[in-house]
């Protein structure tokens, strides 16, 4: 009940600092599983996209939350976990060692898999320039290691939740957003069915300017584009690459 109240306070706060406009253009509002990707400004971008989302999708939607800043305090902490339902990201965990290669891992998660040059049982010899099926990504969400900062929005997507991230890791400081991690390039791979849905938050960073603690009433928006996909055999940078142009095309939308 608590939780209700307070959820329904900050929405107020919120739309009446910063009006929180949400501006939808090449896809509908639609309650169906699906991760946000928006360009970083604040730690409000947060707050501003759960406020600018109907509530039928506030509901099934979690916001990613840098855990060093939001677990500072206890009233912090019971906001994201209460109120938002919050994935903690740990931005100070130390990196896990890279995964084995795809073409590895198939050949290891392959029942038939045989050394070059023999027959399986039952079959032809296998040809030594046939390259090995991709894993599929149950087995890349498998061999995810536990350390790996993604695990909790694999945990939050494998629940059916929708999810919102910020692909630049850290807040920009210019006009257009950092070159995106891997992170979003491995979760469309792991999830091929949750629908990418770019974003571009406006005018938050003068709400919230860094370092400030007192915001300021700004009119704020957020843009929700016509949802991207992972293309079959599409390399990591070149996808990357190409959802971060698809945030930026929001931007004068």
């Amino acid at each position: 009940m608590l939780a209700k109240l307070m959820s329904l306070l900050l929405l107020g706060i919120v739309r009446f600092l910063t009006g929180s406009q949400a501006r939808w253009y090449g896809c509908p509002p639609k309650a169906e599983q699906r991760i946000y990707f928006a360009n970083h400004q604040s730690h409000a971008d947060m707050v501003l996209i759960w406020a600018a989302l109907p509530e039928e999708l506030r509901s099934i939607t979690r916001p990613i939350a840098a855990k060093d800043y939001w677990t500072k305090t206890p009233f912090r902490q019971w906001i994201t976990t209460a109120v938002f339902n919050a994935v903690y990201v740990d931005r100070q965990a130390t990196p896990a060692r890279a995964p084995a290669p795809a073409a590895d891992v198939a050949d290891t998660l392959a029942a038939t898999s045989a050394e070059p040059g023999t027959a399986t049982a039952g079959g032809p010899d296998p040809s030594p320039d046939t390259p090995p099926p991709p894993p599929s990504p149950e087995a890349l969400r498998a061999a995810l290691p536990e350390t790996d900062p993604l695990v909790p929005l694999v945990r939050a997507l494998e629940s059916g939740d929708s999810i919102v991230i910020f692909p630049e890791g850290t807040r920009g400081h210019g006009g257009e957003p950092q070159p995106f991690k891997s992170g979003l390039f491995k979760l469309a791979q792991m999830f091929p069915q949750v629908v990418l849905v770019p974003a571009w938050i406006n005018n938050v960073q003068r709400v919230m300017p860094k370092g400030e603690v007192v915001p300021v009433p700004i009119l704020c928006s957020v843009t929700f584009g016509a949802p991207v996909r992972l293309e079959p055999g599409e390399e990591r940078r070149p996808f990357l690459d190409r959802a971060r142009r698809a945030v930026i095309a929001l931007r004068d939308v």
